[in-house]
């Protein structure tokens, strides 16, 4: 996917046998409260309204349960496949993955992006019956700058 701009805007693209999202903001929030927030399984449904829960350690080579608002009656089983704290977070399953990017700017801010790859062989089979990730990208970015700035502003 070809570089995000830092608008809170998804984009996506879409490919016959995979299908590519990504969102990207910068946050007025130290990398540390971007980093604390990811790997707080059991906080996500408090500051994060596309996650209805992740139940588990968020932690390399852990396995979470993720249940969400795209589609609440399915649990996703996950594994934990990166972990650089307060720099990149990966999980995902065989389907695909999700990638979460924390990047230092300057002046307090600092960059987060999100993408999320899903494919295969047999993805156009069912390729339709997958609803599109867009707004929800942009929600969990709004929902993360919102309580990261949050807890900056109280320090």
């Amino acid at each position: 996917m070809e570089k995000i701009k830092p608008n809170g805007v998804a984009q996506t693209t879409k490919k016959t046998f995979s299908r590519e999202t990504g969102v990207s903001i910068d946050i007025y929030a130290d990398a540390s409260i971007l980093w604390a927030l990811l790997t707080n399984a059991s906080d996500y449904p408090r500051w994060n309204s596309t996650v209805i829960s992740i139940e588990g350690e968020i932690k390399k080579d852990e396995k979470i349960k993720l249940k969400s608002v795209l589609d609440p009656k399915r649990v996703f089983k996950l594994s934990v496949k990166a972990y650089e704290p307060e720099k990149k977070l990966v999980w995902g399953d065989a389907m695909g993955q999700r990638e979460y990017l924390i990047t230092t700017i300057e002046n307090g801010m600092t960059n987060f992006s999100m993408t999320e790859k899903i494919g295969g062989p047999l993805f156009p089979l069912f390729a339709k019956m997958i609803p599109p990730f867009d707004a929800s990208f942009e929600q969990f970015a709004k929902d993360l700058k919102t309580e990261a700035e949050q807890i900056s502003n109280t320090k």
